[in-house]
């Protein structure tokens, strides 16, 4: 039996490259500048020890009270330049093997700000790979993930095949594909930075990966 046209699309963080590769990176542009204005080294090694503890959601308040510099450098100013730096990052070696493939031109959705993914994007060179890029911070607040108008996009170009999108987040990635009839694949990479479990049986994506290497497998099954 012919296998079923198919149009892969993908998330971004944690499922193409690793999030925390993005996180460190920042840490090391933020703590060339902490050590430019305030002759403090050693920032970025602070918020790499705190990345992994209860303080993630605000890693620089508590780095830089560790520093000795709360209330002396502002807060915004650390995030503006962490979500501004130039990405030092890499596809994690299983997705290059699978972009590399084949089965391409993909699609790709990413949450996020619009301008730090498109830096991720470029970084990671994706554009090589995709031929539909849809970041939905370009859009108003409130159109991210897990509302319907990134996928119903990609469906609007899919020419009649199934759309498949591999993710990494149940809690927000696969609820509405799923609802739309697509085939949802969750990545649990090793080294992910988020737990990614399902609130409820809608959320959970249809079929669990730890590597690309076995999405083919996955998807010749379909």
């Amino acid at each position: 039996m012919a296998m079923q046209p198919l149009r892969i699309v993908f998330d971004l963080d944690d499922t193409l490259y690793l999030e925390r590769d993005f996180a460190f990176s920042g840490f090391d542009a933020v703590g060339a500048y902490v050590a430019s204005r305030h002759g403090i080294t050693g920032f970025a090694k602070i918020c790499r020890e705190l990345f992994d503890g209860p303080h993630r959601s605000a890693i620089f308040d508590e780095a830089l009270r560790i520093a000795g510099l709360a209330g002396r450098q502002p807060v915004a100013e650390l995030v503006a330049l962490y979500r501004g730096h130039d990405p030092q990052v890499a596809l994690c070696p299983d997705a290059k093997r699978f972009l590399n493939a084949g089965r391409g031109p993909f699609g790709l959705i990413t949450d996020g700000p619009e301008a730090t993914q498109r830096a991720k994007i470029a970084a990671l060179g994706l554009d090589a790979f995709c031929d539909q890029v849809i970041p939905t911070g370009q859009w108003p607040k409130g159109f991210g993930k897990p509302h319907p108008r990134a996928y119903e996009e990609i469906e609007a170009s899919a020419r009649g095949r199934r759309c498949v999108y591999v993710a990494d987040n149940a809690a927000k990635d696969f609820v509405t594909p799923n609802r739309l009839g697509w085939l949802t694949v969750q990545i649990l990479r090793p080294e992910r930075v988020h737990d990614g479990a399902a609130p409820d049986a809608e959320h959970a994506a249809q079929t669990v990966i730890t590597s690309l290497d076995q999405l083919e497998a996955k998807l010749s099954a379909v």
